[in-house]
């Protein structure tokens, strides 16, 4: 429904938060590793409620307060390895230097100018995702810029944070949370609103991808990135998106965000034309006395109630779809629901869901709806019922005006959904437990970018183009450089890295579950002749299934040593001869079914270069 938007005419504006993980030893205010854990690792848990705080000023951020209007418990996952920082029972200690040092690797590749000073900040998180009930926050660089095809992007800023704790199922009280991934060192990159459509959104995103791979040193995997998109149209208002996962669904995004603004507009100004309002929620649980539907009769059976509120002018309005399988009373459910009810009923939708014509009919009289008015109502706990519908009523009156500034999460569909307002300034204040740093780039090092170092694996050693480009922008990057610098061939180690791992993992072989010491000992025997390199993907599947084991020791253990030349040559001489009839009748169009037949003898035992160099003497011995 978007694709025939023109962009440029409807005043789209957009910028990018990218949230990277850091791939450091330890947290940013404590030692602890920033290794993450399953929840059945857990040692010990405890609960907190929080509340927000208010600023130096006296103020209270909108956001936090609309949060904490649903009184709520968070449970908190411990191990072995958290610290009295992680559950806020401790001050915080000083700044990661390893962190600091990486930011400022970043802000260099982005042109970036970092700060005298850099002060920790407060940021007031309310949701639990912090046991604190803040996430430390600290700017330490400014004014940069990167280039798309469509013209350059602005950095605005650059913070270092800590990383937020790991939301893990939700409960019937509250929410539980793991908190090995809370206190990872994050940057969080903020372009300037310089961005015009979905496609230059995506590039933009995908460039600082590439500049932060480069450094070797920001963690990979599903959930060490996250992108947000602040969207807005000229008749619109400017909307943060939340939590989009992957850089290729940035663009489906911002497409679905516009078309989402502009329905919207187009239902303000049909509004306008209809004389719209919004009335004051009413009690209308009398209705539905006795009433067949599930969800309503559930609520009322619990010593609950119904209340509505009449919408002047929204007939048909409520039902319109303003994104993909979204309608306005989309938007309102949203609402609803983050107010503990479970959504909405809407006329433009009943009767149905056990709703009868005369329940609909009584609800309009009870209302004093007319043909062109619609109602909404909810069905919960009489608390949450009327915190539901007031919700409710203000989105709608929000309708009247257009479009509303607010935070909306990302769904996987490519669709969005309500989260709660925008955070104002009153959300931040300074951490007084952190002394200030004074970052210094000077002895910084400006990384390589991958699309150089593809280049310089072609030119140095010898890498074909889709090899060298699947090992700079491969995950192990680091570990190759490193494995070349030692002497291991590069040809070897790339194969290794990215071939036979790939093919390992699609025999089900958990290649996850190897380090980067397991494959430095794997290269390292090879590469000191004791195992042949077709031993090695019988020893790296071998490890992963055995992780916490030698590789020497398993190497022994599993007969994967490397034979001798004599061994190779008897063993050699063993095929020839129960082949000798064939090799004396074909010569060497016999090697290459001969070769297969030594090397399986051998079972992974032999390089294959010394196993040809044997069977081509003995073919050529008697032919």
């Amino acid at each position: 429904m978007t694709a025939a938007y023109d962009y440029e005419a409807l005043g789209l504006v957009a910028g990018l938060e990218i949230h990277q993980q850091l791939d450091t030893a330890t947290k940013l205010f404590c030692n602890c590793p920033t290794t993450l854990r399953e929840p059945e690792e857990a040692t010990h848990q405890f609960t907190r409620y929080l509340h927000p705080t208010r600023s130096e000023l006296g103020e209270l951020d909108d956001a936090a307060v609309e949060e904490s209007k649903v009184e709520r418990e968070f449970t908190y996952l411990a191990y072995d390895t958290t610290c009295l920082v992680e559950a806020d029972d401790e001050p915080p200690h000083r700044l990661d230097e390893e962190a600091l040092e990486t930011v400022l690797e970043i802000a260099q590749l982005m042109d970036m100018t970092p700060v005298d000073q850099a002060n920790v900040m407060r940021k007031i998180v309310v949701d639990g995702s912090n046991t604190s009930g803040f996430q430390r926050s600290t700017l330490v660089a400014t004014g940069g810029a990167i280039e798309t095809s469509d013209g350059p992007v602005s950095i605005e800023d650059m913070m270092l944070e800590e990383e937020s704790a790991q939301r893990v199922e939700e409960t019937d009280d509250g929410v539980v949370y793991s908190l090995d991934r809370l206190g990872i060192p994050l940057v969080e990159i903020g372009t300037g609103p310089d961005i015009r459509s979905p496609e230059q959104a995506q590039e933009a995103a995908e460039r600082i991808g590439m500049l932060l791979r480069s450094t070797g040193k920001v963690k990979r995997g599903l959930g060490t990135i996250r992108q947000d998109v602040n969207v807005s149209i000229a008749d619109g208002a400017r909307v943060e998106i939340k939590g989009v996962q992957s850089l290729d669904d940035i663009a489906d995004i911002v497409r679905t965000e516009v078309g989402r603004q502009a329905e919207l507009v187009e239902i303000r100004d049909e509004l306008e034309a209809r004389d719209g309002a919004v009335d004051e929620p009413q009690d209308v649980t009398a209705v539905f006395e006795g009433t067949d539907s599930g969800v309503i009769a559930g609520a009322l059976n619990d010593g609950g109630s119904v209340f509505g509120v009449r919408l002047e002018g929204f007939d048909g309005l409520v039902g319109r779809e303003i994104a993909p399988d979204r309608r306005l009373g989309t938007e309102f459910s949203d609402h609803a629901k983050r107010h503990g009810a479970g959504g909405i009923f809407h006329t433009d939708e009943l009767p149905a869901y056990g709703v009868t014509d005369d329940e609909v009919a009584a609800l309009r009289d009870a209302v004093d709806a007319s043909p062109d008015d619609a109602v909404a109502i909810v069905a919960a706990d009489t608390e949450i019922a009327s915190s539901a519908i007031d919700a409710v009523t203000e989105r709608a009156r929000t309708a009247l005006e257009g479009v509303p500034e607010e935070t909306r999460g990302a769904n996987q569909d490519g669709t969005t959904r309500y989260l709660r307002p925008l955070p104002g300034a009153a959300r931040m204040y300074p951490e007084t437990d952190v002394p200030p740093v004074e970052p210094d780039p000077s002895d910084v090092p400006v990384p390589e970018l991958l699309t150089e170092k593809v280049e310089r694996y072609q030119a140095d050693f010898d890498l074909d183009a889709g090899l060298a480009e699947q090992v700079a922008y491969g995950r192990r990057m680091p570990l190759f450089e490193s494995v070349v610098e030692d002497g291991i061939d590069p040809t070897f180690a790339a194969t290794t890295l990215e071939s036979t791992l790939t093919e390992l993992r699609r025999d089900d072989v958990p290649v996850e579950n190897l380090t980067s010491g397991h494959l430095e000992q794997v290269f390292g025997m090879a590469d000191g002749g004791d195992l042949a390199r077709e031993g090695v993907p019988d020893l790296l599947s071998a490890l992963a299934a055995e992780p916490d084991r030698d590789a020497a020791t398993v190497a022994e253990e599993a007969g994967l040593g490397s034979a001798a030349e004599d061994d190779v040559r008897e063993a050699v001489l063993e095929v020839v001869e129960r082949n000798e009839a064939q090799v004396e009748a074909e010569g060497m169009a016999a090697f290459s079914g001969l070769m297969g037949e030594c090397m399986g003898a051998l079972r992974g035992k032999a390089d294959g270069d010394l196993v040809s160099q044997i069977l081509r003497e003995e073919i050529q011995k008697r032919a």
